[in-house]
């Protein structure tokens, strides 16, 4: 089996390109993974997944320890052949959505105690079972387990969490052990005190992981802190490793944390979207409910090349999103992914050629005038 690494290959400024080599197939950077939080990326098929252009999709460690649970996944063969994805799988370690979902939780040093948002059902979370959840499901990248405090905590609560999250990386990283082909990645914490980011920076270091991510922004500390933060942050992160910005975001949020050393992303937003009647667009976020397409023949984005775009018009799309239809939902999830795609190949390539921000500055144009929401 061969080795996990990470190949530079240009940098234009701050901003990276490369490539993440795994056993199961190289992922591009800087790369969007799309959320398959229970074992599905939402209304596609795995194949309509690869065909955006997706090297990588992310799972989720609580979601599918509580349903269908771990370790029926590994005795069905492992997560990948279980969804049918068989490129590269990353799965959440689960610590934000302990914090965020679950019921009457209960942190201590050996983990944390807490209630399924499902059923009510009590289940114990250690930084040792979350690291063998990811095993038996057959994760190519494993990520540690820590604390995600929310952003409006003190800094004297950030900082004891922060501490916290790094005993638990460390028992994480013994935990994970030697899996060749396999990586682990610590998350750096630390709130919006550049202080303590660079702290957990040098501290998961002194650990040594395969890659690392920053954990615990984009929870509403709005985009100029989230910036901020990662000036003061990523340049503390090792060059030779991949940087991986968790739960984000909205083009601008991707781009903007591109050009500040960002190469992986994950987030719901342009599934979540799809689903909802809104299309991310060249000229914008467009919102298909609106009554002004109702007789508009033009393909929804003339520079796409997904079905959406190639076979059906504005028209039909609001038509079938007004209607509630099963096929909105897949069609314009599949138009979300494949613009998600196309923007981070355009970066790559711009970044490769040495006009990352410039590229960044056109791309956004329109959606500083042309942004619809319902």
């Amino acid at each position: 089996m061969s080795a996990f690494r990470f190949e530079l290959t240009g940098t234009d400024g701050a901003a990276r390109t490369g490539m993440v080599h795994t056993p199961r197939g190289a992922i591009r950077t800087p790369a969007f993974m799309p959320v398959g939080t229970a074992a599905t990326v939402k209304a596609m098929l795995p194949e309509s997944v690869a065909a955006t252009g997706a090297d990588i999709v992310l799972s989720n460690t609580y979601h599918l320890m509580l349903r269908p649970g771990a370790e029926r996944i590994a005795a069905l063969g492992g997560l990948h052949r279980f969804m049918d994805w068989p490129k590269p799988i990353l799965p959440d370690s689960g610590g934000f959505q302990v914090m965020s979902l679950s019921k009457l939780r209960k942190i201590t040093e050996e983990g944390v105690r807490f209630r399924s948002h499902i059923d009510g059902s009590e289940h114990f979370l250690s930084p040792e079972r979350a690291m063998e959840i990811q095993r038996l499901l057959g994760s190519d990248i494993q990520m540690v387990l820590d604390e995600c405090p929310h952003f409006s905590a003190t800094e004297q609560e950030i900082e004891k969490s922060l501490m916290l999250s790094m005993r638990w990386a460390q028992r994480s990283k013994t935990a994970f052990g030697t899996q060749e082909g396999h990586a682990c990645f610590g998350i750096v914490q630390g709130g919006v005190f550049p202080q303590l980011r660079k702290r957990s920076a040098e501290m998961l270091q002194e650990i040594g992981f395969d890659g690392y991510a920053v954990g615990g922004l984009a929870v509403g500390e709005g985009q100029k802190a989230m910036f901020e933060t990662l000036d003061a942050t990523t340049h503390h992160l090792p060059v030779d490793r991949p940087h991986y910005l968790m739960g984000v975001g909205k083009p601008d949020d991707i781009l903007g944390a591109v050009l500040r050393g960002i190469d992986m992303f994950d987030c719901v937003l342009p599934t979540r979207s799809g689903r909802n009647g809104q299309a991310f667009t060249r000229e914008g976020a467009l919102n298909l409910r609106n009554a002004r397409f109702a007789d508009d023949t033009a393909p929804l984005d003339t520079a796409c090349r997904c079905p959406a775009c190639r076979n059906y018009s504005r028209a039909y799309l609001h038509h079938v999103v007004k209607a509630g239809e099963i096929v909105a939902s897949m069609l314009l999830t599949w138009h979300n992914l494949a613009f998600y795609q196309d923007m981070m190949a355009g970066m790559r390539t711009a970044i490769a050629q040495s006009r990352a921000a410039a590229f960044a500055r056109d791309f956004l144009a329109p959606y500083e005038k042309n942004t619809e929401t319902d």
